[in-house]
């Protein structure tokens, strides 16, 4: 159908599957818009969650061109990253340069200056990122690199179509988590769960529903994800293939 020359059938009518809410927000690709991030050339950079939407962490989403590269100086920001697709040179000062393919991850701690460089052409990037909160008595995180695919997966809750990949240390000195829960067709979070860790997602692969405080959502993969603190979440996968997501927690520090 046409209609003053417009090709209607193609024509988006102001639709998305985004939405932005007080406690929690799904963003979607069709909204994705680049922004000039300090420290970070050659590639498209998107900012999935931050501080302006009430966050107390970022998340990047970063797609580097072959000639790409992030430079970040060392400060009281620490930071996790997680190679989706392609691979590049990591550099964390103090460590042995790696080359990382798609799988590999990473923990820069405060303080630590780091480098990717040399990337392949359309390489994927999730940022985790946060100031560090010093814990009395604990000494500063150090550094991890490793590859998911030689994390084994545990049954959550004894449930084997719902395995978690742990991929930082369980050590008091770290102040947030980075995960990978993957679930079999079928398989669900086995409550609504409501706690004071705040979350960053974003969908790896499959389908499936997520549930944030009232609202479900349908997700699939590329989707990102907000909970704020105590904002009720569930998840079930959907469809004939397992889905899996990225997710960012923090964890290990007082009540008050």
């Amino acid at each position: 159908m046409r209609a003053n020359g417009i090709e209607l059938m193609n024509f988006p009518f102001g639709q998305t599957r985004t939405r932005v809410a007080s406690r929690h927000a799904l963003i979607a690709p069709d909204g994705h818009v680049k922004s000039n991030v300090p420290g970070i050339t050659g590639a498209a950079a998107v900012i999935l969650i931050n501080e302006a939407m009430g966050a107390r962490f970022a998340q990047l989403l970063i797609t580097f061109e072959a000639t790409g590269s992030a430079v970040f100086a060392g400060n009281d920001t620490e930071t996790c990253g997680y190679f989706e697709t392609g691979g590049g040179t990591l550099e964390i000062e103090g460590e042995k340069t790696t080359r990382c393919a798609a799988g590999g991850y990473f923990f820069a701690p405060p303080g630590k200056a780091w480098t990717i460089t040399g990337p392949k052409a359309g390489t994927r990037l999730t940022l985790f990122q946060k100031k560090y909160a010093p814990l009395s008595n604990a000494v500063i995180p150090r550094a991890v690199i490793g590859n998911a695919s030689r994390v084994k997966g545990q049954p959550f809750l004894g449930d084997s179509d719902a395995r978690l990949q742990v991929l930082l240390p369980e050590d008091a000195s770290f102040d947030l988590a980075m995960n990978i829960f993957t679930y079999q067709p079928g398989a669900t979070l086995p409550f609504v769960e409501t706690h004071v860790m705040e979350h960053g997602l974003l969908m790896l692969a499959g389908q499936g529903v997520y549930r944030l405080q009232h609202s479900w959502y349908p997700v699939t993969a590329g989707d990102a994800i907000w909970m704020a603190p105590y904002c009720p979440q569930w998840f079930a996968a959907i469809g004939k293939a397992p889905a899996s997501y990225l997710y960012y927690k923090d964890v290990n520090r007082a009540a008050l």
